[in-house]
């Protein structure tokens, strides 16, 4: 659905990181976070070829540990960031190709632990508004919910 050079999406949708092999993750829009966050445990910094890396882990869907995605990106930075109960917290940076719907947006993520949120992913102003995405907050799932089926799991 596009409108004025935009793409309509809801205040959740199911997305793909395929730069970084995660197929389906669902993901709420905060227009109140600056930056997107991907939820990651085990977050190590590496070298490959001369260039700093991050690999890191992440459970893909809430309530399953059963499925893991190892995950390696190529490292931005590191960089400060206040939560929304006003905690600071040095964070990974990383960019990668997000795909919503039929569109592909690279985007910049940090990483963190979000196993006490509902969404593993929070796609933020900034990828909204690089992305030209228009949020409609009444609606969910704009773009469809086949992607979950990808895990063959009671998703919710």
């Amino acid at each position: 659905m596009e409108q004025n050079n935009s793409f309509v999406i809801g205040w959740r949708e199911w997305v793909s990181l395929p730069d970084l092999g995660i197929p389906a993750i669902k993901a709420k829009v905060d227009t109140g976070a600056k930056t997107s966050a991907l939820h990651a445990f085990r977050i190590e910094e590496i070298n490959k070829d001369g260039n700093p890396y991050v690999k890191f882990w992440l459970h893909p869907l809430r309530k399953n540990k059963d499925i893991e995605l190892a995950c390696e990106a190529p490292l931005k930075e590191k960089r400060i960031v206040k939560d929304s109960g006003g905690h600071e917290e040095e964070r990974h940076v990383i960019e990668s190709l997000l795909r919503v719907g039929d569109h592909n947006i690279i985007i910049e993520l940090t990483l963190t632990s979000r196993d006490n949120m509902i969404f593993r992913m929070l796609l933020g102003r900034t990828a909204i508004i690089n992305g030209k995405l228009t949020v409609n907050p009444a609606e969910s799932y704009v773009t469809g919910q086949g992607l979950g089926e990808i895990y063959k799991s009671n998703i919710q």
